[in-house]
């Protein structure tokens, strides 16, 4: 099942362009019942992963704007940094809650970006003037978003550098990837500091995503992919929807014993204690 999760994440990514913290999480959380600090962590991991293969593309393309992406760094830094210890801080002390509504949040938000982006109308005006030295201040939250909750860079990152920049399309596709590769690495550092690893799982993973983003690579100019996001995107908003309000109205849900994430994750691999979180 783990190899299938990744190569899942990995078609959906090639073929919608959604970003794989907004996917994973939900998916380790739904389907393998992975407990919810370790499904963010492993995530955001997966999605550092996705984009070293992603990244070097657009570099080659020159599709990342390096001026535009220092300034974001430098904010976004400090951000992922802050994010990732709060995270690991409410992991361990409580309150639990304030993880599945963070999440939900991100993943309502998240969506309903891309949802905007289907129905706008064409032709939208970009920024004449460059506020790009002002987006350090932008990504210093949304790099915190990014360490509590693993997902989000994307979306926030892309109305940052429309609103601010005056970049061009595949500039801010490239620039905004690259940002993201940079805090997932730097996130996931932190995070393993902690502990709160599946190491066997994300192996895994990332063996089924090489697989699926390959292949999916190849199909992805015929597939309607504008519509597989919408429909993407409609479900990702239920499930955040979904997560809030088990957060908001049985937070029983959203607890979990303290001895629930080592028995879940040693069940996966008796006797590896890689794949432990302690």
């Amino acid at each position: 099942m783990d190899y299938i999760i990744g190569f899942l994440i990995a078609v959906v990514i090639a073929l919608t362009g959604v970003g794989a913290g907004v996917i994973t999480a939900p998916l380790l959380i739904l389907f393998l019942h992975v407990p919810l600090e370790i499904a963010v962590s492993t995530a955001l991991a997966y999605s550092a992963i996705v984009k070293l293969i992603v990244v070097p593309v657009q570099v080659v393309r020159r599709q990342v704007n390096y001026r535009v992406l220092g300034w974001m760094l430098l904010g976004g830094l400090p951000g992922v940094i802050i994010g990732s210890i709060l995270f690991k801080h409410v992991a361990a002390h409580g309150p639990r809650t304030a993880l599945y509504f963070a999440l939900g949040a991100i993943i309502i938000f998240t969506s309903g970006w891309h949802i905007y982006r289907h129905f706008r109308p064409a032709g939208i005006a970009r920024p004449n003037k460059d506020r790009s030295k002002l987006i350090g201040l932008i990504m210093m939250p949304i790099g915190a978003e990014v360490g509590f909750s693993s997902s989000g860079a994307g979306a926030l990152g892309t109305v940052a550098l429309l609103g601010m920049t005056n970049l061009t399309s595949p500039q801010v596709v490239g620039t905004d990837l690259a940002f993201g590769l940079v805090i997932a690495l730097v996130g996931s550092g932190v995070h393993m500091s902690g502990g709160q690893y599946a190491t066997a799982i994300l192996v895994k993973m990332a063996i089924g995503g090489v697989i699926g983003g390959i292949l999916a690579s190849g199909f992805a100019p015929k597939i309607p992919n504008r519509t597989l996001r919408l429909a993407l995107s409609l479900w990702l908003t239920v499930i955040g929807l979904q997560f809030c309000y088990n957060a908001v109205a049985k937070p029983e849900t959203a607890k979990a014993k303290p001895a629930a994430t080592s028995t879940v994750i040693a069940a996966r691999k008796p006797g590896d204690a890689s794949a432990s979180h302690n």
